[in-house]
């Protein structure tokens, strides 16, 4: 394929045979990019970004569309779990590639999403999704593919510094528990106050943890 400037990533300046090739500006261990974004939130529109959130942990939940049906199933859940979140120091932050306007027309249209107290974020551009990379995107200019322009079920715990800590991207096909994602933040947050301690699976706050040596190898 002719190189062009067009092909030129803007997130890593290198070339790619097509721009979806760059597939994730984001990795576990490293400091997440800031992005400013709108979010509808508690009746208004307002502007945030990453960097607005540091010091506090942070759960950005993407998910494909407004109007939708695995969607507000998830997003009704961690609603009703927001408030553990919160105990736990944590923001939860949802995201998809519809605009504000939708947020709230759907937020006054459903039960289940007139229950969300966190910020329902917009990312209408897909730039956040693309660098996260959970953005559905074609091979084709000219033809179509199902779901383009809709982000995956993705989630992303950063820590209060703004490093990622874990990562999950299903298909839209997929929902995602909410009660599994707090876990997780919880055991990230047991290892950070417990330094050398590590969680086995299924570990939940009270449950015994390991601490890796030469005296645990083959004991397990």
């Amino acid at each position: 394929m002719k190189e062009t400037k067009s092909n030129y990533c803007e997130y890593c300046g290198e070339f790619h045979d097509f721009v979806h090739d760059h597939y994730s500006l984001v990795k576990v261990g490293e400091p997440v990019p800031d992005f400013q974004f709108e979010a509808y939130h508690e009746g208004a529109i307002k502007t945030m970004s990453f960097s607005s959130l540091r010091g506090k942990w942070v759960v950005l939940v993407f998910y494909p569309a407004d109007f939708s049906f695995v969607c507000p199933t998830e997003l009704e859940e961690l609603a009703e779990l927001y408030p553990e979140f919160k105990k736990a120091g944590a923001e939860i932050v949802s995201m998809s590639t519809d605009t504000v306007y939708t947020h709230k027309a759907w937020r006054d249209a459903s039960e289940g999403i007139k229950k969300i107290a966190y910020p329902m974020a917009a990312d209408p551009s897909g730039k956040i999704a693309s660098a996260f990379g959970v953005l559905v995107e074609g091979e084709d200019e000219a033809m179509l593919t199902p779901d383009e322009g809709l982000a995956l079920r993705g989630t992303f715990v950063m820590d209060p510094a703004g490093t990622l800590r874990t990562m999950e991207i299903n298909d839209a096909s997929i929902g995602r528990k909410g009660a599994e994602t707090l876990r997780k933040l919880k055991a990230l947050q047991f290892v950070d106050a417990h330094k050398g301690k590590v969680c086995p699976a299924s570990w939940e706050p009270g449950d015994d943890s390991l601490e890796p040596g030469l005296g645990l190898v083959g004991k397990l």
